[in-house]
């Protein structure tokens, strides 16, 4: 049986001594599944993407990822290109002059030459049917197109798992629309968080609920 892409195990988190955020989380995620994870404002959602690429460390419990436990700096250097984590805030992840830039950026880091990377870029956009932005400067797109360049900035880097984090935040009905269309056609395994539910139940293999600091599987 093939061990899986993510494993958290009784992961605790505070960012006060007495105010724990996440409380003793086992979490799952195998190839092909696509987990929601849904609960309200403020109960952890982020901290725990953020925890899975090591942007926040466990005050107690361990992450596995991709076979291997995951404590130091160093170790979650192959999770951050393996694992990408889409930003709830587009702004927050696009940050150079034009939408090429900002795609071939991921793959420049990984050793690519400038004109791979380009290319990685440019076919990464057209499967998000995004041809032609190359050129469009970036903080004049729209909110939906911002969306998906954030997106393409890594899934250029062609990673086997998608930690995506409010993807319909603030989109109109027509780029959920579309943003649905092209999540549903990845092959990447996913956690999915969301406080829309809709948006959530066409996309999901399964769902669980945080609140309280606790996980619970939605049958």
């Amino acid at each position: 049986m093939a061990e899986p892409l993510i494993h958290l195990e009784g992961v605790q988190f505070a960012y006060s001594s007495d105010r724990p955020v996440l409380d003793g989380i086992d979490l799952v995620l195998d190839d092909g599944e696509r987990i929601g994870l849904v609960g309200p404002i403020g109960c952890g959602k982020t901290t725990l993407l953020h925890l899975i690429v090591g942007l926040l460390r466990p005050t107690a419990g361990t992450v596995h990822a991709f076979s291997r436990a995951r404590r130091t700096e160093k170790d979650f250097h192959e999770v951050r290109r393996r694992a990408g984590l889409v930003f709830q805030y587009a702004d927050d992840q696009l940050f150079c002059p034009t939408v090429i830039e900002d795609v071939a950026f991921g793959p420049l880091n990984l050793g690519k030459s400038p004109q791979e990377a380009r290319a990685i870029a440019v076919e990464t956009l057209k499967l998000l049917d995004m041809a032609g932005f190359e050129e469009r400067v970036t903080y004049k797109l729209s909110g939906g197109e911002k969306r998906l360049v954030s997106l393409a900035t890594v899934l250029a880097m062609q990673p086997d798992v998608l930690l995506l984090d409010e993807p319909t935040n603030a989109l109109d009905a027509e780029s959920k629309k579309r943003i649905t269309s092209v999540l549903r056609e990845l092959p990447q395994a996913m956690i999915i968080v969301s406080h829309e539910r809709g948006f959530v139940t066409d996309l999901m293999t399964r769902c669980v609920h945080l609140d309280n600091g606790r996980l619970i599987e939605h049958r």
